[in-house]
């Protein structure tokens, strides 16, 4: 079996036709903002992945889902990342779907059957303040809310048909505030998108600004959960973030695997080194894979949710050792003639800068291995 080729064949049976149109297009364009990667997802029915074939979808398991990422970040690292942050929303909604009787399950049937794509409108990380912190104000209004705030970066900006956003809203059942998602559709009056981003790496996730002036946004668009500011987290938020993390990381892992494969293609190099960077590469996605299986067998617990960033973390130190160990034995010339080992060297390692961070979460670890509740910072 040729490396990736486990991932590409599952690719090939969940998503048709999408690896074969990234293979056949150059990296520069599909890194590119408004590059086809984006299209040729819709095309094949990628928005639909994790949702199941009883609502139009693909209906993924977490080990294929993270085997699809990877495959996609071996071809397109931008078109991983910004995909995966549209799983991370859908993944919310199907937790929800199957504990509520609202109307979850009809936004799952509509984004899998017309190959919507969402965007995450939800905190990232800043100094001292923890990523679950909604950043969004909210002001009550009759039949909904009126949403203010900004977004930066987020991914999937100018294809977004949906923004999805953690916000504060009253309680229905009684005094205080509870957490909600709001989903935003992307033409709602007062939305706009302006640029950001300014690097070339990962250009073609469309990472810019997304503002919200005064948006309303009616009650049927707000998913509550049960959960208020300061509390544990709750089974949905768990959810999310262990797919956050097992995609995500995958989706890198995908991106150095591209440098591992062109060593391992090429000719010249010894076999003990090309053989020191698949056992590397592919210890790191055997972990990933390791929760993904335990996600999928039902575990959606905080120490699950703790695997995952050991797996993310441990695939972080994989990467920084692996890469520039990959573009040493490419070579000069290999370095020289095309950007590509240039570009996917800088663009994996951009698993380190999503939220939340090593250091963010290092105590919290700790804490919970003392016997503690794990907590996000």
């Amino acid at each position: 079996m040729r490396y990736l080729e486990r991932e590409r064949t599952v690719l090939g049976k969940l998503l048709p036709g999408l690896d074969e149109h990234l293979a056949g297009q150059p990296l520069r364009a599909l890194e590119q903002p408004g590059g086809t990667g984006l299209s040729a997802f819709r095309q094949a029915g990628g928005p639909g992945l994790l949702v199941s074939a009883e609502y139009g979808g693909v209906g993924a398991t977490p080990v294929e889902a993270v085997r699809v990422q990877r495959a996609i970040g071996s071809r397109s690292p931008s078109l991983a990342v910004a995909t995966t942050m549209h799983h991370f929303s859908m993944a919310s909604l199907v937790v929800i779907s199957e504990i509520s009787n609202g109307f979850e399950w009809m936004l799952m049937e509509g984004i899998a059957r017309e190959a919507k794509l969402i965007a995450s409108g939800f905190a990232e990380g800043n100094p001292g303040r923890s990523i679950l912190q909604p950043m969004m104000t909210v002001v009550a209004a009759d039949g909904g809310v009126h949403i203010s705030g900004v977004k930066k970066p987020c991914s999937l900006s100018r294809s977004m048909d949906l923004l999805t956003a953690s916000v504060l809203v009253p309680r229905r059942d009684g005094p205080g505030e509870q957490l909600a998602v709001a989903m935003i559709p992307a033409d709602s009056p007062g939305l706009t998108v302006t640029p950001f981003w300014n690097t070339f790496a990962l250009a073609g996730a469309e990472s810019d600004q997304v503002e919200l002036v005064d948006v309303f946004v009616p009650d049927e668009l707000l998913v509550r959960t049960d959960t208020a500011p300061g509390e544990a987290l709750d089974g949905v938020q768990i959810a999310g973030f262990l797919w956050f993390e097992l995609l995500m990381t995958a989706s890198y892992l995908g991106a150095v695997s591209a440098l591992v494969e062109r060593v391992v293609d090429k000719v010249g190099v010894p076999e003990l080194e090309k053989i020191r960077l698949v056992c590397d590469t592919e210890a790191a996605m055997a972990a990933v894979e390791t929760v993904a299986g335990r996600l999928d067998a039902g575990c959606r617990d905080s120490t699950t949710l703790a695997e995952s960033l050991y797996a993310r973390y441990a695939a972080q130190d994989c990467i920084a050792r692996v890469a520039p160990h990959a573009v040493e034995l490419l070579g000069g010339m290999q370095f020289i003639g095309s950007d590509e080992v240039a570009y996917l060297s800088a663009a994996c390692n951009g698993l380190t800068l999503h939220p939340p961070s090593r250091a963010r979460m290092a105590g919290p670890l700790a804490a919970q291995l003392s016997g503690g509740t794990l907590t996000i910072a």
